[in-house]
């Protein structure tokens, strides 16, 4: 184990056709995770992931599992190549899923099928049209969420601040009408840029608790083990070592915010100096920029990363 690495894993956003294709080609771990994760599934998953229609792998459902799967498949492209064990993981929103079955707490089969469920309950918990997102740039965190408290106290709808992604970037999310107003508002308060987000549902916000309530059904019939590597959980920045604990977190994690700018402080603080991303895209390295301009973050989404990141960082 190294004691300075620690492990991320990107969640929505990060999908796209075609990913993983080289790594699927020189990875045999890369094929046999998504063999196993379609046979949990009962449909080709490989398929979807490396050719399939771009507009049905970015409905919820499909993003979830195929993110996951990939994520899992690098992880063990990274295990069978004698790369080094990290200290500690962390995943933003969808990726804490990722991080615990890597982690040894989550079955492959259970994970993705649990994810796929996830990403249905978020779906239907508040119907197309009615619920948006947006990125806030440039202000703190608590002017942020002070103006949508403000707004949904005057009875505009529901808007909460709810991925703190880094120091000046903040995602807001809630009812069409009342993320409207909060984004004028926070541009009227010095906002540099205000960007809604091509997303279908408020994800994060109180009104997926519904969906919470739905997926407390399911996780109730999985098995959660004990994690063999510490994950640091979205909802308060902490790790979990009771089972029990940590399906409460997972229910929780899909109304409450994503505290990622202090995941990595947690993450910083137990030692971590050097990051990889363990997924699709540089989303989280992007990001830990921000937060660190100092922090190093390896990639593993091409076979040459991977393999330069086994050399460098140790087998």
């Amino acid at each position: 184990m190294r004691q300075d690495l620690a492990f991320l894993f990107p969640g929505q956003g990060s999908q796209r056709v075609g990913m993983l294709a080289q790594a699927a080609e020189e990875f045999p771990e890369v094929a046999a995770v998504f063999e196993e994760s379609s046979e949990a599934l009962g449909f080709d998953l490989s398929a979807l992931i490396l050719n399939g229609d771009p507009e049905q792998l970015n409905l919820t459902e499909f993003t979830q599992p195929a993110l996951l799967a990939s994520s899992v498949a690098l992880w063990r492209s990274w295990v069978a190549r004698g790369g080094v064990t990290p200290s500690a993981m962390a995943g933003h929103s969808l990726g804490e899923f990722s991080a615990l079955c890597c982690a040894g707490a989550l079955s492959l089969g259970d994970a993705v099928t649990l994810v796929r469920e996830r990403g249905r309950f978020m779906q239907t918990a508040v119907p197309v049209g009615v619920g948006s997102m947006a990125a806030i740039l440039g202000l703190d965190d608590e002017v942020v969420s002070q103006t949508c408290a403000q707004v949904s106290a005057d009875n505009e709808g529901v808007v909460e601040a709810v991925n703190f992604n880094a120091p000046g970037q903040v995602v807001i999310a809630g009812n069409c009408a009342a993320v409207d107003t909060a984004i004028a508002a926070l541009k009227d308060a010095g906002a540099k840029r205000a960007m809604p987000l091509p997303v279908s549902a408020p994800f994060h916000t109180s009104l997926m608790v519904p969906a919470g309530e739905q997926l407390a059904e399911v996780l109730a019939d999985i098995t959660i083990e004990a994690p063999q590597i510490p994950v640091v959980h979205n909802v308060h920045a902490q790790t979990e070592g009771e089972p029990e604990r940590i399906r409460e977190l997972l229910v929780r994690q899909i109304s409450a915010p994503v505290r990622w700018t202090a995941c990595i402080s947690k993450l910083q603080s137990m030692g971590a100096v050097q990051f990889a991303e363990c997924g699709a895209g540089n989303v989280l390295g992007g990001l830990l920029r921000r937060i660190d301009r100092g922090a190093a973050c390896a990639y593993f989404e091409k076979p040459e990363d991977l393999k330069a990141a086994v050399l460098a960082l140790g087998a």
